[in-house]
């Protein structure tokens, strides 16, 4: 039962990955807690086009979010989609250069990784990916033995259970049109959907990735200057219509601003290839065909025996990005009280990849800044 001054002890916004995991967090703690989701159904936005990939964390700048985040969230989330009976495959990823310019990038990325305390990270020779991948081309590799894909949808399903099962609601169909701080702390939160509602809450969460800065100009008193500018990261994937060539999950050097295209064999056995980066003015998740043109000179690069005509269109998501081309990339933003000044309130800004891995991870982190 929540507090007797509010309906909830806490509402979150968003009912992604990160949304969810936030409401676990906190109904984990004894709260009520309600979960509102804008769509009709979990995960459809951010959280439903992505690649699916527990990602290790060698890449991340020392000390940020992104690192800590990315490397506690996979330390947790492997047990939890045991626990859970979720689908995943620890196959593994290899980071590759194609050329000898590109292999003093991988020992910095392997530094980097040792510096994010990665487990398992391991330099191979060009005859050691031969004998790991045969049909990948490589003058060498690093070996990430703890990165994986999972079922990304799975996973949100036993998060809302566990929510539920404290007596948490997840409530879909619900957009939030503003937000009212109460004299003596908490929220008055109105969203609208099917069946309007008011509802009162002691703590607010706003996670809904691509609507951040749209639900945060709906909160009176919250800073505008605070609130960043959105940019959109389109990222298209292409499919293989063939077998799958490799087992575990290839990727090139990272570049600016995304990890850049890659390839992994999904749960299924089928192959794909993305995302890549397009900054657009607007979500749009239509595939340009004509884009396969650069994916065919990439992929290549690493398997110079893709077939002429062997990528089909497949599916394009859209990065929350608070940074536009050329400059660089900012670290998760995980707004609390210190910041905007609104007892009660955390604010989340983008959280883009790795904020599946990262998901678990940032929940806890968000429920200590509600602690405290």
């Amino acid at each position: 039962m929540a507090g007797a001054d509010t309906d909830f002890d806490a509402i979150v916004v968003g009912a992604g990955a990160v949304g969810l995991a936030c409401g676990r967090a906190l109904a984990l703690r004894g709260l009520i807690v309600a979960v509102l989701e804008a769509e009709d159904a979990i995960g459809h936005g951010v959280s439903s086009r992505n690649s699916e990939v527990a990602h290790g964390g060698l890449y991340y700048p020392t000390g940020s979010l992104r690192a800590r985040f990315c490397v506690t969230g996979r330390r947790m989330l492997y047990p939890f989609l045991d626990a859970h009976g979720v689908t995943y495959d620890k196959c593994g990823k290899l980071v590759v250069a194609t050329e000898e310019a590109e292999v003093p990038r991988l020992e910095g990325i392997l530094n980097q990784a040792r510096i994010n305390d990665v487990e398992g990270m391991r330099w191979l020779s060009a005859a050691e990916v031969h004998a790991l991948e045969p049909d990948l081309r490589a003058v060498a590799a690093l070996i990430s033995p703890e990165s994986g894909i999972f079922d990304s949808h799975g996973y949100m399903v036993a998060l809302r259970g566990e929510i539920e099962a404290r007596d948490g609601a997840v409530v879909t169909g619900t957009p939030v049109l503003g937000v009212t701080p109460l004299e003596g702390g908490g929220f008055t939160v109105s969203a609208g959907g099917r069946d309007p509602t008011t509802v009162t809450t002691r703590l607010l969460v706003t996670a809904p990735g691509l609507s951040a800065q749209d639900v945060a100009a709906r909160i009176e008193g919250f800073p505008a200057d605070l609130i960043p500018r959105a940019h959109y990261g389109k990222g298209s994937y292409f499919a293989l219509n063939g077998r799958a060539p490799f087992k575990r999950l290839v990727y090139p050097p990272p570049i600016p601003g995304a990890l850049g295209v890659h390839y992994r064999r999904d749960l299924g056995g089928q192959a794909r290839f993305g995302p890549d980066l397009e900054y657009i003015e607007a979500p749009d998740y239509r595939v340009d065909p004509s884009r396969a043109d650069g994916f065919y000179r990439y992929i290549r690069r690493f398997w110079p025996g893709l077939p002429d005509g062997a990528l089909v269109p497949d599916y394009a998501g859209v990065r929350p990005k608070i940074h536009g081309p050329g400059e660089a990339q900012p670290d998760f933003r995980l707004d609390g009280q210190p910041a905007h000044g609104l007892p009660g309130l955390v604010a989340l800004f983008g959280i883009e990849s790795p904020g599946l891995t990262s998901s678990l991870a940032i929940g806890e982190a968000v429920a200590e800044l509600l602690d405290a």
